[in-house]
């Protein structure tokens, strides 16, 4: 039994899926922050960003094209470097993909507590948040179908007000809000500081491959979906920047809510709670995608017996029941114990074991006599050697307790991985009467 193809993600839903995974709620509180820091340069940095990020991008599809199997990140570090490699890069993804949905949750219950304030009290936080992990794993239970139908209405639905404000703010800029104010006044460290901002912005695209058998022609499809995702929603940021500053003015510093700001301006209460409506959607959108995506790294280590086999068995619907359970009952676990916020400073080197690994892949990859044919020429050099040269500078300045803390978590995989090795092994010995 397998899916079916007709079932599978297609091109359009695979682009929908990684704006989704994308575009969450940073869109819409980033250009105030931004602003505070550098004034009006700040449209230059996601410039500066959007380069960045399309290196690593870039690495992240030439691996896709050459593989059509689950993993992502995981599956490139294991190919190149070996299972010990892979392990603690897949495992490090996993972790921190419950850490995230678990405070997505709890970022969803907080939100809608705004609008409906009985929902900040305990009991009903509590079961709103278990309610919303519950419900997107049943979703996620019932197979690919009901996944691929709410994520294309999801996204759709929560672009409808950022577009609108993006485009039609156009119209309603102010040129004096664009006089840039000299850069020797500005404090190179606020510079570096919002670099850091937007560019963690615009993470999010390395898990769009995590699911790649559940897609349609993986292989072809995944490299395309990622060069449009990220045009897409760079220039989405940009723009959202654009008018902020052009709408706002000096005033988008102190927002706290820069597009309930500039909905508000443009369109009166009513545009400000369409805009509050679609940053809880977006919410909703991230949950989703952590619902599908995090049980799919369990599910590539287990069918390479990193971890116990049996938490990649599927259902008859085709999905990872059992990894899914395990995943939204750690989520639960941890956003009802309040801990996510410590556990949180993972994501920052988290990110790393996904984007270095994979840049040094494609530079091993390449030197394989099975793998030259498709990557050959100084393109496939010059890009990973870029990437990794901005990986390294962007983990220079991460904190030491961020860099400790990641650190200590791949340490601790260490054991775990020989003793998953030892389990195996002991399974495997012939027995003996």
């Amino acid at each position: 039994m397998g899916l079916s193809n007709s079932k599978r993600l297609g091109l359009l839903s695979i682009i929908l899926l990684g704006i989704n995974s994308m575009i969450g709620t940073s869109i819409f509180i980033l250009p105030g922050k931004v602003m505070a820091l550098v004034e009006t340069w700040g449209p230059f940095l996601y410039l500066l960003a959007t380069l960045f990020i399309t290196s690593i991008a870039l690495c992240f599809a030439k691996c896709a094209s050459l593989f059509n199997k689950n993993g992502a990140a995981y599956l490139y570090a294991r190919e190149a470097f070996g299972d010990f490699v892979g392990f603690e890069v897949g495992m490090m993804k996993w972790v921190i993909s419950i850490i995230a949905w678990a405070t997505l949750a709890v970022g969803f219950a907080t939100g809608l507590s705004t609008l409906i304030p009985i929902l900040a009290e305990e009991p009903f936080r509590s079961f709103l948040i278990v309610g919303q992990i519950t419900f997107f794993t049943t979703l996620n239970l019932l197979g690919i179908h009901s996944f691929k139908f709410l994520n294309d209405m999801i996204t759709i639905t929560k672009l409808i007000p950022l577009l609108f404000i993006a485009l039609i703010g156009l119209f309603f800029l102010k040129s004096e809000h664009f006089v840039l104010t000299p850069i020797h006044e500005i404090e190179q460290t606020n510079f570096k500081e919002a670099l850091l901002m937007v560019f963690y912005a615009f993470t999010g695209f390395e898990t769009l491959a995590v699911a790649a058998q559940e897609m349609k022609n993986p292989q072809k499809n995944i490299p395309i979906a990622l060069v449009i995702v990220i045009g897409f929603c760079s220039l989405l940021y940009f723009l959202i920047q654009i008018v902020a500053i052009g709408v706002l003015g000096p005033q988008l510093a102190e927002s706290v809510t820069p597009i309930s700001d500039i909905a508000h301006a443009l369109g009166g209460q009513w545009g400000k709670n369409v805009v509050n409506i679609g940053m809880l959607i977006s919410i909703g959108g991230i949950n989703l995608v952590a619902s599908f995506m995090s049980p799919r790294v369990a599910v590539a280590l287990a069918e390479d017996q990193l971890i116990p086999s049996f938490i990649g068995t599927k259902n008859r619907y085709e999905s990872p029941y059992v990894a899914a359970l395990l995943t939204a009952l750690f989520a639960c676990a941890i956003a009802l114990s309040g801990n996510f916020y410590q556990l949180a400073i993972l994501n920052v080197v988290a990110r790393f074991t996904q984007y270095i690994p994979t840049c040094l892949a494609l530079l091993v990859l390449r030197r394989r006599e099975e793998w030259k044919p498709l990557i050959n020429g100084p393109f496939y050099v010059i890009i990973p050697v870029a990437a990794l040269i901005l990986s390294f500078w962007l983990l220079l300045q991460v904190s030491w307790i961020q860099l400790s803390a990641g650190l200590g978590a791949l340490l601790m995989g260490v054991p775990l991985y020989h003793f998953f090795k030892w389990k195996e092994a002991s399974e495997t010995l012939p027995q003996t009467d």
